[in-house]
């Protein structure tokens, strides 16, 4: 293949070697993981019906004042031809969340909303599924349809629902969802957030996802159109009911229970909330990723591994090559360096931002690394995965989340 310059060290040789298989392992990526890098995999042909069926949104929330003004009256206005109503379940909020909702219903009208408030969890139970649990059962007394499962910092064009119900209704999905575009506006969003996309669909490759008979199986928490009646079969969500991940975790529990899934980027469903800082990326990140591998250390370190394989030595092969003289080493990671850099680039124009960011990725991977670190580190300190002053231990039993 490559051959290095005479008297080649042992090390040198062995970087070589290390780098042909990051090269390798990119032209794998690129070719043989569904295309995942590729972002046209949108909301598909859909035709709308005859009679649109009754659907029920559902809203877990907690402590999200600061958000529902740019996003709560966006579901509100949803320009929707059959029976639709909003239920926002207050899960504990300590900032008025459920008063500001009543308030911004009084003063925007639209869809009719209900407010309401489950308790605090019991033991076995994350907070959000517990006030998905609440919101389903109101739901269900309206025979809808469909459920629309949707995070509170998610704003809506006025034509989300009905094109999401026509996709679901057209393709025959029991799961249509769409990844929120996340807010890009600080340096460190710019910087982490397309990346995070990009890994998500590395590891849930959208185009599999969609495919009858695949066992690829994850939807986004944020936009989630769920039929009331696979949520029935899959006891959605009492069976993911520990799930941290739980987007994933519903998305398997439908998809083994014989539905149809659908996962694909949002063109008009966006994130309201702010990530201004690394710190709040971080926690963002690491709060639940260990629990993506697990809890596993042999998963732990293997994906350690196969980030620094994969990321980081083609940069570090450029560098090496540079200063030892190998050609062959600085132009094997120089290759795996381009791949990598122009699969990135399709989710840089995505989210409007400059390609030529996309050779940074090794960084942000390397950031991403030591999130994942981080997230088992506290684990084993006993701090689970935290968020909005709950901590979620180890559970003993814990639905397939990966």
């Amino acid at each position: 293949m490559w051959a290095g310059p005479v008297g080649q060290t042992a090390p040198v040789s062995a970087l070589v070697w290390t780098t042909v298989v990051s090269l390798a392992a990119w032209c794998w990526l690129l070719l043989c993981r569904g295309f995942f890098w590729r972002t046209d995999v949108r909301l598909p042909p859909h035709r709308e019906p005859d009679v649109w069926p009754p659907v029920c949104v559902v809203v877990p929330a907690r402590d999200e004042a600061a958000v529902l003004p740019a996003s709560l009256p966006s579901l509100l206005a949803q320009d929707y031809p059959g029976r639709a109503e909003v239920f926002l379940v207050d899960d504990g909020s300590t900032d008025g969340t459920g008063e500001l909702a009543r308030a911004l219903a009084g003063r925007y009208g639209g869809l009719p909303l209900t407010v309401t408030s489950p308790g605090e969890p019991p033991a076995g139970w994350t907070g959000k599924l517990w006030a998905v649990r609440h919101g389903i059962g109101l739901a269900r007394a309206r025979e809808p349809e469909f459920l629309l499962l949707t995070d509170a910092d998610i704003a809506h064009a006025p034509d989300s629902l009905r094109t999401l119900v026509a996709a679901a209704r057209t393709g025959g999905h029991d799961v249509v969802s769409l990844m929120a575009r996340l807010r890009v506006e600080s340096v460190w969003e710019r910087l982490v957030v397309p990346a995070f996309v990009y890994f998500f669909a590395q590891l849930y490759p959208f185009r599999w996802i969609g495919r009858r008979g695949s066992r690829t199986a994850a939807a986004a928490g944020g936009c989630v159109l769920l039929r009331a009646d696979a949520a029935e079969r899959a006891r959605i969500p009492d069976a993911i009911r520990q799930a941290v991940i739980d987007d994933v975790a519903l998305a398997r529990a439908v998809k083994g229970s014989g539905g149809h899934i659908w996962l694909g980027l949002a063109e008009r469903v966006d994130s309201v909330r702010p990530y201004p800082r690394l710190h709040d990326l971080w926690r963002m990140v690491s709060r639940s990723a260990y629990a993506q591998l697990r809890h596993s250390p042999l998963l732990l370190v293997g994906t350690v591994a196969g980030l620094a394989l994969v990321y980081l030595v083609p940069p570090a092969a450029v560098a090496a090559g540079a200063v030892s003289g190998s050609r062959a080493t600085a132009a094997a990671g120089a290759a795996a360096w381009a791949v990598m850099a122009a699969t990135f680039a399709p989710m840089l124009r995505y989210y409007r931002q400059p390609v030529w960011t996309a050779p940074l990725l090794p960084f942000t991977a390397l950031l991403y690394l030591l999130m994942t670190v981080d997230s088992a580190v506290q684990h084993y300190r006993g701090r689970g995965a935290a968020w909005k002053g709950r901590t979620y231990a180890r559970p003993e039993a814990v639905p397939d989340e990966g």
